[in-house]
């Protein structure tokens, strides 16, 4: 099998929780086509730099997987019909780093030093 890494981009009228449920359903269709989800982010609401479907936010999910080729396309198909999904990446990757992704590792850095500007 092959890994992946994922980001997508829900609704910004979502609460929190169901952005992260987003996340539990499409990692169980993974599951179901024989894949499996190796680890999983949940980076917030952010502001995007342009409008995507009249939204100026957007939550922005991302997960790792371990997944055959079909799993992840069927995921994919998925989340592209899905009303809540705006934006879908998706790129295959020779390995997965070990800890949490950059997003999560810059947020840290802000929290700890200058007071960072909340949108």
């Amino acid at each position: 099998m092959a890994l992946y890494e994922h980001v997508f981009i829900a609704r910004q009228d979502l609460s929190n929780a169901q952005a992260e449920g987003l996340i539990e359903h499409f990692g169980q269709v993974l599951a179901d086509n024989g894949g499996s989800l190796v680890g999983q982010e949940y980076w917030g609401l952010k502001t995007m730099a342009y409008k995507i479907n009249k939204n100026r936010k957007g939550h922005y999910c991302f997960m790792r997987s371990d997944s055959p080729a079909p799993a992840v396309h069927e995921m994919e198909r998925l989340m592209r019909i899905h009303d809540d999904v705006m934006r879908v990446l998706t790129i295959k990757v020779d390995e997965h780093e070990e800890g949490p992704s950059a997003m999560l590792q810059s947020r840290g850095r802000d929290d700890r030093g200058r007071r960072r500007r909340d949108d």
